[in-house]
């Protein structure tokens, strides 16, 4: 069957249905409708596009095809880890994780290194390989392609070529020139997006329009619209449908105050409105610099939780509230701590703000970022460095973290209680709930069935009390103060939960419960797993039981049974462990602690992203999950495993279902799911067969035998890093040089179309000339020796700096810093530096990125470069003759395309590809003057400032029955904060940069795929040691490199393999860039 099913009719509609409420203004039916749940559910309007009836929706929640959505997303960039063979890895885990959908933005300026240019075929440029398994793992997804994208990526997502005035001076806009630069880049990625919809039997559920863009309105609170906005916006609007999309479009408002593009809200009808409204929020600061956000947000409150219902109600009343973008963690600025702050975003952040937003009646939030990935190559924005781990679930090495697991535990959750897909707020408050004025409480209720969910948290979330209460629930038995029999329910710390009631699973009820259900599987028989916090009490009532047994006890006390009138009340305190319990109506509790909970798993068996109870299995033990499917009364699982030790495995299997999912289908009316082979008896684990035994309560369990490499033994096999060769890295900066070659632009204009205009000329912009990415060199000449030194403004972004020497003499650097986007210095020439002849002063400087949002058009070069004479006589100073540049080989048509526009810079040993496999210092090199030296290591500081090239080989032969996360580690000496700029190349990618005395990032992960984990790998440094900002002070440093292996699992993927054509080698034509 097709997991994503196209509906019978899929003509275009005349008309889009975004059905208007007949005589009642949006508010007044709001609250009628709290006033009388369940009588107006069907008042609401139903919407759909225009285009199609696959996708609908209305106030509650996302339909499609007709079956109710709780849309359950997270992000990740396929440009932040560019190994195709790798996003299955990352893909599964978002699937196991119980999510229903990812989103991925696409970036403009990665496809398109010049105009009319665009790569969607080679490397990691081609990503149509996401659309493939988001339809084998059944996951929707939501592609947001900009053109605008911020994502903490250079210019936005913009590609260089864009900025340099030509286009616009502001961009963003319906400007002809800018319209007609994105014009080509958004059709072809919507024509992907039409061919791998939904409507067509593909995986895309909604594409968005823009980000962040809240510009709808001059004036919110009057509705006063912007034209120009709403132009631009109709103009990407109609773009997208004349590429074929039929596919809901979905906004992203930047807060909660710019209400821009929900058709509720623009009562006038003004105009560039999406078919659904989302909000963008990042509660606790996008930054772990939490100064970063005061400008915008003012200083973020410790762990607040916010309130956005009333945002949604009041903005997009008839559709379901959507967080198109909610905080997953935060990025890590230059001078932010080593590996992030996860602590700020931790589990217990991950456990209080995604139930709050449960509670605000959210019916979808796309969580940012679910795998961060790496900023390789000139990726970043000038605040970020290197790492994108963005202390997500999913870390920048493809680690699992207790972040991963928490956020397991309401995936499962989410995806089980399909009653939260039709709820409205049935009320909140603490003392009418709980008896507690330090408990809160927002209640839910389904208009349909009545079922409860009922948020609890500290009335003041940044508390750490431990609190404990009775809680009030309606049921459909009464009014209940509950437990009645366990231990009250507790807060511990900051912790929140979601306690239920009337909780449908197939044809059985839990009347209440105050543990927090983990999830359902309705195979041949119901199963209802509940978890609490380890060593905490929890209560149920399960409608229709009159009997109950222990079959496991493991950390279980206190467990007593009561009668009561419509079924059994369980009592209980769980320890670390799980207990086991069957009831004599067939249903099966499972109760587990916190620690158990983050190891029991619930693979689907089938790709339906809707994800039908009985379809799925319950797994316990293993370190992940992948997959599960039934052949022949034989479960067949993959995932990974523990290195350590033996793995127990557990599965619970009895009268397993192995029928696919089937459209339409129902719960069978007698209570049986006995629909496919039965009594499941066998087991393998990554198609090997796994020994079992069969318990009483029906599970398997067996044992994983660990592989036989654990952290330890692969990191001594692993060589220490050696037999270094070394070059010097800036020939650029003698007099002698030669910059006649292609490698070098002559920088003559004497206009610019950036709208911030030098004030010397002639134009020294990088992007002027064609380089937008990284290192710059500058080559100015003037002739005589009355000038006595030179002033210099360079803007190259925040955190980078400069250097500068006249005829090979130093003259002096700026380190630059965290917060200046732009640096002077005024630079005196030592005496005889200059000659009666032509000088040369040669500037190298670190383009940091581009800025994003109103900054994109900030330029990269130099604004200033003044000679100066002896008493400072302008009159009698002499002038610049010539400049020259020099940035990637190639500018935007670069030598190297599959790595990309942004993976070089101008560095001498790029441009010549010293970095590259295949590169031969004895063989290729750049001309008699490169003298190739066995070398020292790294480690010795250059006497000097200067920078130096060193290339080594790392062997790697690691097994393939494992999956290995290997860092580099980088160390400054002979201080800590020494003043070197470093970067690392690995097998030609730049991999690492590293500036010790700014920033705090010494680990630097680097993906199978780019290492060749069966073979030798080219190793590359280049240390630019700055000196002193007054042109003494040393040489500045060196570096330490060793390899670290951040971690180890079983695996049956087998990373890296077939990843040889990611690693092309160097060319000849390199050579004529010296």
């Amino acid at each position: 069957m097709n997991p994503f099913p196209i509906e019978e009719s899929q003509a275009a509609q005349p008309q889009a249905v975004h059905c208007p409420i007949p005589s009642m203004k949006f508010t007044a039916l709001f609250a009628i409708a709290l006033q009388a749940l369940g009588v107006l559910a069907q008042q609401w309007p139903l919407h759909d596009d225009g285009y199609n009836q696959v996708v609908q929706w209305d106030h509650y929640s996302l339909k499609v095809n007709g079956e109710r959505l709780f849309f359950w997303s997270g992000e990740f960039h396929y440009w932040r880890i560019p190994v195709p063979e790798l996003w299955r890895d990352i893909m599964e885990k978002i699937k196991a994780a119980g999510f229903n959908a990812f989103s991925i933005y696409v970036h403009w300026g990665f496809h398109s290194s010049a105009p009319g240019q665009l790569d969607f075929e080679t490397g990691a440029h081609n990503f149509s390989r996401i659309f493939d398994l988001a339809e084998e793992l059944g996951l929707y997804m939501l592609v947001r392609p900009g053109p605008y994208i911020n994502a903490e990526t250079t210019a936005g997502g913009f590609p260089g070529w864009l900025l340099t005035g030509e286009y616009g001076a502001s961009l963003r806009d319906n400007g002809t020139k800018y319209t007609e630069a994105w014009t080509p880049y958004w059709d072809a990625v919507s024509r992907m997006v039409a061919e791998h919809s939904v409507t067509n039997g593909g995986p895309v559920l909604l594409q968005q329009i823009e980000n962040e863009y809240g510009e709808q309105w001059a004036n919110v609170a009057r509705r006063t619209p912007n034209e120009t906005a709403i132009a631009y916006m109709e103009l990407l609007e109609k773009a997208t449908r004349d590429a074929g999309v039929d596919i809901p479009f979905l906004n992203n408002n930047p807060n909660l105050g710019s209400k821009s593009w929900s058709f509720d809200y623009d009562i006038n009808k003004v105009g560039g409105d999406t078919d659904l409204y989302g909000l963008d929020n990042y509660p606790s600061c996008w930054s772990c610099n939490l100064a970063e956000c005061t400008s915008v947000n003012g200083f973020p409150p410790d762990f607040t939780t916010f309130d956005y219902y009333t945002n949604f109600q009041q903005t997009a009343p008839t559709q379901p509230s959507i967080l198109a973008e909610f905080q997953g963690g935060s990025y890590n600025p230059w001078n932010g701590p080593q590996g992030g702050c996860l602590n700020t975003t931790g589990v217990d952040w991950v456990n209080v703000f995604y139930r709050n937003n449960i509670g605000n009646k959210v019916a979808g939030q796309n969580i940012y970022m679910l795998f961060g990935g790496t900023n390789w190559g000139g990726l970043p924005i000038p605040i970020v460095g290197t790492s994108y781990d963005y202390s997500a679930p999913i870390s920048e090495s493809r680690l699992l973290t207790d972040k991963y697991s928490e956020t397991k535990l309401l995936s499962y959750f989410v995806r089980s209680a399909k009653d939260l897909t039709m709820v409205e707020r049935a009320g909140n408050g603490t003392t009418n709930y709980t008896g507690n004025a330090n408990v809160f409480v927002q209640a839910l209720q389904n208009v349909d069935t009545g079922a409860h969910f009922y948020v609890a948290k500290h009335t003041n979330t940044t508390l750490t009390s431990y609190e404990t209460f009775k809680l009030s629930m309606n049921t459909s038995v009464g009014q209940l103060q509950v437990p009645r029999y366990a231990a009250d329910i507790a807060l511990n710390g900051r912790a929140a939960k979601i306690l239920v009631a009337d909780f449908g699973f197939g044809n059985e009820k839990l009347i209440y419960s105050t543990a927090e259900v983990l999830t359902v599987s309705l195979q041949a028989r119901p199963m209802i797993v509940l978890w609490v916090p380890t060593g905490e009490s929890g209560e149920f009532y399960l409608k229709g039981a009159r009997k109950g047994s222990i079959f496991r006890c493991d950390g279980c006390t206190n467990v007593a049974f009561h009668q009561a009138s419509e079924g059994l009340i369980v009592s209980f305190t769980q320890n670390a462990g799980m207990t086991v319990l069957q009831f004599d109506n067939g249903v099966m509790a499972v109760l587990l602690d916190r620690s158990v909970a983050y190891t029991m798993w619930q693979p689907t068996l089938s790709a339906n992203p809707l994800v039908p109870l009985n379809e799925t299995i319950l797994v316990r033990g293993p370190h992940l999950v992948r997959s599960a499917e039934v052949v022949d009364g034989t479960i067949c699982l993959t995932g990974d495993y523990s290195a350590d030790e033996a793995t127990e495995l557990e599965v619970f299997a009895s009268q397993v279902s192995g029928s696919g999912w089937q459209q339409g289908g129902s719960w069978p009316q007698d209570g049986s799911w006995d629909h496919g082979p039965q009594n499941a008896t066998t087991v393998t684990w990554n198609g090997k067969s796994i020994p079992m035994r069969p318990t009483r309560y029906g599970s398997l369990i067996g044992s994983l035998t660990p592989p036989n490499t654990t952290i330890a033994s692969l990191q001594s096999s692993i060589p220490a890093l050696k037999s270094w060769l070394s070059a010097d890295g800036l020939p650029e900066r003698l007099q002698s040089y030669n910059d006649s070659g292609p490698a070098w632009v002559a920088a003559e204009n004497t206009t610019t179309l950036n709208a911030w205009k030098p004030a010397t000329l002639p134009v020294l912009y990088a992007d002027d000339y064609g380089f937008h990415t990284q290192n710059i060199l500058w080559r100015g000449r003037f002739t005589g020796q009355e000038a006595t030194g030179v002033f210099l403004n360079i803007i190259g972004g925040t955190s980078s700096g400069w250097s500068a020497w006249l005829n090979g003499i130093f003259l002096g650097s700026s380190l630059g810093n965290v917060t200046l986007s732009e640096t002077n210095a005024t630079l005196s020439f030592p005496t005889n530096s200059s000659v009666s002849g032509e000088n040369v002063l040669f500037i190298i400087q670190d383009h940091m990125g581009h800025d994003e949002t109103t900054g994109v058009l900030n330029p990269r070069g130099i604004l200033n470069a003044t000679l100066l004479s002896p008493h400072n006589n302008a009159a009698a100073a002499p002038t610049f003759t010539s400049w020259r540049v020099a940035g990637n080989a190639g500018g935007e048509h670069p030598l190297d395309p599959l790595r990309g526009p942004y993976n070089e810079g101008g560095l001498h040993a790029e441009r010549l590809g010293w970095h590259l496999p295949g590169f031969s210092p004895i063989t290729n090199s750049s001309s008699s003057s490169t003298t190739w030296t066995p070398s020292l290591p790294p480690t010795t500081a250059l006497t000097s400032p200067g920078a130096r090239f060193y290339l080594t080989t790392l062997p790697l032969n690691i097994p393939s029955d494992i999956d290995a996360s290997l860092a580099f580690i980088l160390t400054a000496v002979p201080t800590a904060k020494a003043t070197v700029r470093v970067q690392l190349y690995v097998n030609g990618y730049m991999f690492g940069k590293f500036l010790p005395y700014l920033g705090n990032q010494i680990e630097f992960p680097v993906f199978p795929g780019i290492l060749d984990y069966h073979g030798d790998n080219v190793i590359g440094l280049s240390v630019w040691a700055q000196g002193g900002e007054d042109g003494g002070g040393g040489g500045g440093g060196g570096v330490d490199v060793a390899v670290k292996v951040l971690g180890v699992v079983g695996n049956s993927l087998e990373p890296g393999t077939g990843t040889e054509y990611l690693r092309p080698g160097w060319t000849a034509e390199r050579l004529q860039y010296a």
